[in-house]
């Protein structure tokens, strides 16, 4: 088997150092900076021919995350790389995945072009926006979950009655998986969305008086959809409510809208790293390092990654 060498852009340096302690290793010598005038500048320090090479970058805002990830691909292609795969744990630029008005673009779609056409032979993604997006690749995919990440720290809590949440009618299979595995019963907060980041709260679907309730999504953004389903869940005297999501975007207000909210805790995975101003004690954090880190050793290995996905 030939050699493994992960390389990381500027967007989550301490999550690819992370995986790459699973995995044994360390971070590739690679230089990601910026020019005089602002132009993304990447250069690789060591030799990469026959190589395994793993390029890791989430693709959350500023564009520039997106820009480096491009940059590093195509500069692993023209190094002679064996292959190249983009581990990107957070797809961004996902909400437009479709053409649902007039004169708009098809965003992931675009994305998905860019990445393929920079050098990328192969995915690897965690929780994409919308599962279709996978579709938009005419080359490897494998789609990881958070699931197992963050079920295996909410059994760990002693729940009374527990009802597990889906925020809105987009959620409603991330959150059935969630109730079975566990055990609990299902809910779904009925919304519309006027427009894009604003949601209008309608009504509560299901049982949750006196019970414990887990609002699952796959990312927070400006916070509304979760603060209006976790004042409703009140409402209907909920008794304890945690909120469970892989994404921690938390764009504008949203730190202090969910921090306001009837809410006992947020957790949230590392994909994104948190802001100092953004870390405050109502959120925990827990890693996904290990399971990307095994993620990126199967496929090494050419391996099955079956296993990985429940």
């Amino acid at each position: 088997m030939d050699e493994l060498r992960v390389f990381s852009g500027n967007a989550n340096l301490k999550l690819a150092a992370d995986v790459c302690s699973y995995l044994g290793t360390v971070l590739g010598d690679i230089e990601v900076s910026e020019f005089n005038d602002g132009e993304t500048r990447v250069k690789l320090n060591e030799n990469i021919r026959g190589v395994d090479v793993f390029i890791f970058q989430p693709t959350f805002p500023p564009a520039t995350n997106l820009i480096e990830l491009l940059v590093m691909l195509d500069a692993a292609k023209r190094a002679s790389a064996r292959r190249v795969t983009a581990v990107v744990p957070y797809f961004g630029y996902a909400r437009q995945d479709r053409k649902d008005q007039p004169r708009v673009p098809i965003t992931a779609k675009l994305v998905a072009n860019l990445i393929t056409v920079a050098g990328a032979e192969r995915v690897l993604t965690m929780d994409l926006h919308s599962a279709q997006i996978q579709g938009f690749f005419d080359i490897p995919f494998d789609h990881l979950y958070a699931a197992p990440v963050l079920i295996d720290y909410l059994k760990k809590k002693a729940f009374k009655d527990l009802v597990v949440v889906a925020p809105d009618i987009g959620s409603v299979k991330m959150a059935r998986a969630f109730a079975k595995r566990l055990n609990a019963s299902l809910a779904l907060i009925d919304k519309r969305r006027p427009k894009p980041d604003v949601s209008e709260l309608l009504n509560v679907i299901g049982e949750v008086e006196g019970s414990d309730v887990v609002i699952v999504d796959d990312l927070i953004s400006t916070g509304g959809t979760i603060a209006e389903a976790a004042e409703a869940l009140h409402k209907q005297k909920a008794r304890r409510i945690i909120v469970g999501c892989t994404h921690p975007v938390l764009c504008r207000d949203a730190v202090a809208l969910l921090n306001g909210a009837p809410i006992e805790e947020i957790v949230v995975t590392d994909t994104i790293p948190l802001a100092p101003e953004k870390q405050i004690p109502k959120i925990q954090v827990l890693s996904v390092a290990e399971l990307l880190g095994e993620a990126i050793k199967r496929i090494h290995e050419e391996r099955s990654l079956s296993s990985l996905f429940v």
